[in-house]
């Protein structure tokens, strides 16, 4: 693995087999160390960040790249090229699932005895549209699994607008509605604004959902704007990487 500086290492009780790594926007003298190839930067320079990020983090492969879509679909990791998904997960050894985000919430998972591992991307339609259940239901047993919260945008910089407040309370599975309520602050001065927690209802989903482990949640991509991306604050920005795979052992 790299030295630090560069790579957030996820803060899980994880088994020892189970590699993760988050990237930030500066990767050991790469400034601005993108790795999305849909936000206008060079396809080459791209590929050659994955291919210095792969290399340097020693991962096998292959690494499962998503077409993210702000949906629910979760998907086995190892399929051909680049698949529409906003999840994926695998029980094969040197098989990385790979999201990005710059500003959205990256979600890691993996089970306590090391057999399976998934990533998923949280923006707030995804969270609300439940692509954290759906990651879930691919591993057996709940209890059993630990789940880290990489960077994304915190709860002093995420304005929403009612709509958003109202279909939470609408639709999101397994989480009571004095959860949802706690999680958005209402705007001073203002009747449809509010101030979301992802973070927030992240963690009372996942434990409504039976997960006794989650970790992470800390850092804001705004306020450290310096270190992550953030879509927000740049309004064109690169893509940080969060990552998972099974060692081969």
């Amino acid at each position: 693995m790299p030295e630090p500086g560069g790579v957030l290492a996820p803060d899980w009780p994880a088994p020892a087999n189970v590699r993760a790594v988050s990237t930030e926007r500066h990767w050991h003298g790469i400034d601005n160390f993108n790795l999305a190839d849909h936000v206008g930067d060079d396809p080459r320079r791209v590929a050659e960040n994955r291919r210095r990020l792969i290399a340097d983090c020693a991962i096998p492969g292959p690494v499962q790249w998503l077409t993210q879509v702000h949906g629910d679909r979760v998907v086995r990791a190892g399929e051909t090229g680049e698949v529409e998904a906003d999840a994926c997960y695998t029980t094969e050894p040197g098989v990385a699932c790979a999201i990005m985000t710059a500003d959205c919430l990256p979600v890691l998972f993996c089970d306590q005895n090391g057999s399976r591992v998934a990533a998923a991307h949280a923006g707030w339609r995804g969270l609300c549209a439940g692509i954290l259940v759906n990651t879930l239901r691919q591993f057996p047993a709940p209890a059993r699994v630990l789940a880290w919260l990489g960077p994304a945008i915190g709860p002093r910089h995420f304005e929403v607008g009612a709509e958003v407040r109202d279909r939470f309370m609408a639709e999101f599975k397994g989480v009571s509605k004095a959860d949802i309520e706690a999680a958005f602050t209402a705007v001073a001065d203002s009747d449809h604004k509010y101030l979301c927690d992802l973070c927030a209802l992240a963690r009372a989903q996942l434990r409504g959902l039976g997960v006794v482990s989650v970790s992470g949640g800390h850092w804001c991509t705004v306020e450290d704007n310096n270190r992550f991306f953030s879509y927000r604050a740049e309004a064109a920005s690169g893509r940080h990487a969060s990552l998972v795979w099974l060692h081969r052992g």
